[in-house]
Parts: C-alpha cells; sequence; structure tokens
C-alpha cells in the first residue's frame, strides 16, 4: 500500500476553480509577457486578483489578449493532476524562494494538462472545464512599483 506524503499544514480554504484559474493566469503571463508567476495574489470566490511586476503597464489590447487567451486555455478541458516528489528533484525545476523554512522535504507538483506546472498545497478542479469562463474585471498600472495588478472573475460553467 503506497503511503500519502505528508505536506506542511494549508491555513486557508480556496475555491478550486478560481485558484486552479490562478494557475492558468500566471503561465498565462509567463508566455505573454515573459514575466514570473504573480508577486502578490488575493484568490476568493466572487473576485480576485494578482499582481505582476513587468517593465511597462500593458495597453488595454494585451489585457483583452490575456483574457482571451485563459479562456482559450480554460476550453481544452485540460486534466488537473498532481505529483509528489523531493526538493532536491525540485531545485532547478522550480522556484523554491516561497517555500516556508520548515516546508517538508516532500512538495507536492499540480499540473494544468502540459500547460503549466508549479508547487502548490491548495485545492483544485479535477478538470479545466470545472472553471467557468475567465473574465477581467479591472488592471491598473503602478509606475513607481512597475506593477500590474489585475482583478478578474469567473462565470459559473454552462
Amino acid at each position: 500500500m503506497e503511503q500519502q506524503p505528508q505536506l506542511n499544514e494549508h491555513n486557508k480554504q480556496e475555491y478550486p476553480p478560481m485558484h486552479t484559474c490562478e494557475h492558468i493566469v500566471n503561465q498565462t503571463m509567463i508566455r505573454l509577457f515573459g514575466c514570473g508567476r504573480s508577486v502578490s495574489a488575493h484568490i476568493e470566490r466572487k473576485k480576485s486578483k494578482l499582481d505582476y511586476r513587468l517593465e511597462r503597464q500593458p495597453t488595454d489590447e494585451e489585457a483583452k489578449r490575456l483574457e482571451d487567451a485563459v479562456n482559450e486555455v480554460i476550453g481544452r478541458h485540460l486534466d488537473v493532476t498532481t505529483e509528489f516528489i523531493t526538493q532536491e528533484e525540485a531545485r532547478g525545476r522550480f522556484d523554491l524562494q516561497r517555500l516556508p523554512d520548515d516546508a517538508s522535504q516532500t512538495v507536492r507538483v499540480v499540473k494544468v494538462g502540459d500547460y503549466d506546472e508549479c508547487l502548490c498545497i491548495g485545492t483544485h478542479v479535477a478538470n479545466t472545464a470545472e472553471i467557468g469562463t475567465f473574465r477581467l474585471i479591472s488592471h491598473d498600472w503602478d509606475e513607481a512599483e512597475k506593477r500590474w495588478r489585475i482583478r478578474f472573475k469567473l462565470t459559473a460553467p454552462a
């Protein structure tokens, strides 16, 4: 019998469709803007926000392209799977800087089809078909911080 790895406790309950969508948005930002994953996230059932460090302010057209690209990925109906690896196996494959100092030696990788993979202990849907439609509510730019904040919501799947 295979034993389930012991991971660190998670301190909040996410809404799985929104949290899984966050993974897709992060990978889409990497692909469209060449930036890293979000530097700050506030993920809630009704609406969420993500902050990204960028060199310049994205245009409204680029924001629309982000929205369209995220919805295209959601529409692929990708399976969301997990695997457990050691921190040593994760080194070089993932950014380990966000791991807490007391993180377990076993970490969980969450994969959204072949589109995204990252270390995560949150809750997710089984398939992107469960997410619904991604809609940007607003976005704004902080020139001093070089930070782009997006706010978004999901509408339930049909």
